[in-house]
């Protein structure tokens, strides 16, 4: 029996948020042996030679002078704030925690396109909007025992993460968007290089540590690919609520690796910032379908 467009959709963001989580856990586990940075600059320069090629393949490649855009610019801006930031994180907090948190994504680049974009956003999406961070800052619990300063790395990344979203929306379409995820792998690992030797230098790599790396790459590109296959099948609406798998990759990957059991606050905090998020899509489905019955009625209107 073939799967309909919807299921399809929904099994390519699983397997998307599945390839990203993976890499996750890869990258946390090099960070116990090498800088940040160093693992930026490996694992992105491996990524832009592999997307470069898939762009090559789908002939993607444009003159670079295309990209002489002050969105495309805060683009890679957000790409490589983000990527900073949150490998920053994660190399210090439980994987489940950070994963968790950046569950908040979809709920601050709604925010932001209020406030920058002047999409309409009503009450009760601002009031999910304010529910769900109440929930990170569960997850945070600034000022009591536990909290972890690098758990406000891990939400920086969230604003930076929103940033670039939504200056991708801006983006001119004639631009492909291979080319756009060339350049900012390739400006993401050059971060890396030059944040080499403020982070602690160069250390060694043996064949094991690099294998690691060329396979955190090669599952970010199947993030990459899957996640735009996914939103091309099917309903958005259907198909975003499967984002929230990753979280339950993290949970799993935090325990078989690094033996980490999320404590109730993730717990709590996560359910919080989940429900915020799907009750967003909820709403935000609702409107789009109220959008074409209030054009009809202006149409038959006397």
């Amino acid at each position: 029996m073939p799967m309909t467009p919807n299921i399809r959709g929904a099994l390519f963001m699983a397997l998307s948020m599945a390839g990203f989580t993976l890499n996750d856990s890869i990258v946390k586990l090099l960070t116990n042996e090498m800088s940040v940075a160093q693992v930026m600059f490996l694992r992105g320069t491996i990524a832009t030679v592999l997307i470069y090629l898939l762009a090559r393949q789908k002939r993607a490649l444009r003159p670079l002078r295309l990209l002489k855009d002050k969105w495309v610019a805060l683009r890679v801006f957000g790409e490589v704030g983000g990527t900073i930031t949150f490998l920053i994180g994660l190399a210090q907090v439980p994987i489940a925690n950070a994963s968790a948190i950046l569950q908040a994504l979809p709920l601050a680049v709604t925010m932001g396109a209020a406030m920058f974009l002047s999409e309409p956003v009503g009450w009760r999406r601002w009031l999910a909007i304010l529910i769900g961070f109440a929930g990170v800052l569960i997850i945070i619990r600034p000022g009591f025992e536990g909290f972890s300063p690098y758990s406000l790395m891990i939400l920086g990344t969230v604003l930076l993460a929103a940033t670039r979203d939504i200056a991708t929306r801006k983006i001119d379409a004639t631009i492909p968007s291979l080319l756009i995820s060339t350049v900012t792998s390739a400006a993401v690992a050059l971060a890396g290089l030059v944040l080499i030797v403020p982070m602690g230098g160069w250390a060694p790599v043996n064949a094991t540590q690099m294998s690691m790396i060329a396979v955190a790459a090669c599952l970010l590109l199947v993030g990459y690919q899957f996640i735009i296959m996914a939103m091309r099948e099917g309903e958005i609406s259907f198909i975003a609520p499967f984002r929230y798998t990753g979280l339950l990759w993290a949970v799993l990957m935090g325990y078989l690796l690094f033996g980490e059991i999320p404590d109730i606050f993730m717990i709590v905090g996560g359910t919080i910032v989940i429900g915020s998020g799907l009750f967003t899509l909820y709403r935000e489905r609702v409107r789009s379908k109220a959008k074409p019955a209030s054009r009809a009625a202006v149409r038959h209107s006397p």
